[in-house]
């Protein structure tokens, strides 16, 4: 048996690019697909076509994820038309480059709205399929943007860290029902970010086949498969490379809160303070994920 037969994978912006490859990919693991497109449904059915050719069933849907009633109607006639989805991908993304200072609040509000509010719209419609099921794979599609920035993308990066907290809150809650919920960072050559200006300065070709995003389709493969164990990890895939960042925790430094600390003796302290040697990844503000897995495992 495949690793996914017998799945619904449901791949938001699914058309091009990464959503393109993380669509094929399943599909030739065995999961029926729903591939998701909010303007080019010519572009998403070529992808469904391509599905079918694998044996898969696969069915193509236009709708604007940053609308909640769209991203329910689409969940809705995708449990009808194929069943109910198991797998969600959340990648659809747009972006709207401008300086904080010139950027508007409609770019604002424009790329939050399909990048962070889409995410929510979809994954709320899709959970309690998954709760009846007793199994879930989310994997929600960030940017090493929001982990670092880049100029020019205040709104692009808030959003894509957004991303992380509700993940973060998503594999608390979804945990006890098999519900797992990832983050795949990926580095990719796009119609996005194939202007961005480290990528003008490229052998077009040579970016092609180191950065092409058929590389980041076997990290969200295995994520959204029953091998998969682990839940709120985020990895990086890039250009030959996968690796996992995270948000961690430090030993710190302890003081006596009933004595008066000023911003002198924390000055002093500041080496200490920042110092991650040692650092640890929280599964919650009560354990590390260490301590987590251990007590699951004992």
């Amino acid at each position: 048996m495949k690793l996914l037969q017998g799945k619904i994978s449901l791949v938001t912006g699914g058309s091009r690019g990464i959503a393109r490859a993380t669509a094929l990919a399943p599909a030739a693991e065995g999961a029926d697909v729903a591939v998701n497109c909010a303007h080019s449904l010519e572009a998403a059915e070529e992808v469904c076509s391509l599905i079918r050719q694998s044996g898969a069933r696969a069915v193509a849907y236009k709708a604007d994820i940053a609308m909640e009633d769209e991203a329910h109607t689409m969940v809705e006639k995708i449990q009808k038309d194929l069943g109910p989805v198991s797998i969600l991908v959340n990648n659809a993304g747009i972006t709207r480059d401008k300086s904080f200072v010139k950027m508007t609040k409609n770019m604002w509000d424009e790329v939050l709205g399909v990048n962070l509010n889409g995410p929510f719209n979809v994954t709320h419609a899709a959970l309690p399929a998954m709760l009846n099921l007793g199994w879930g794979r989310i994997i929600n599609v960030a940017s090493i943007v929001g982990q670092t920035g880049n100029f020019g993308q205040a709104n692009y990066g808030a959003a894509k860290t957004g991303m992380y907290g509700l993940m973060n809150v998503a594999k608390i809650e979804g945990e006890k029902y098999n519900i797992l919920v990832n983050l795949i960072s990926p580095g990719a050559a796009t119609r996005m970010t194939n202007n961005l200006g480290g990528a003008q300065g490229q052998d077009a070709d040579e970016r092609q086949i180191v950065m092409g995003p058929e590389h980041v389709a076997p990290a969200v493969t295995y994520l959204a498969s029953p091998q998969c164990q682990e839940s709120g990890v985020c990895i990086d895939a890039a250009g030959g490379h996968y690796g996992r960042v995270a948000i961690v925790r430090n030993a710190g430094v302890n003081y006596d809160p009933h004595e008066h600390r000023d911003a002198d003796w924390f000055e002093d302290q500041w080496s200490k303070i920042t110092d991650l040697t040692g650092a640890t990844a929280p599964w919650s503000f009560r354990e590390t994920r260490e301590q987590h897995y251990a007590a699951k495992k004992a």
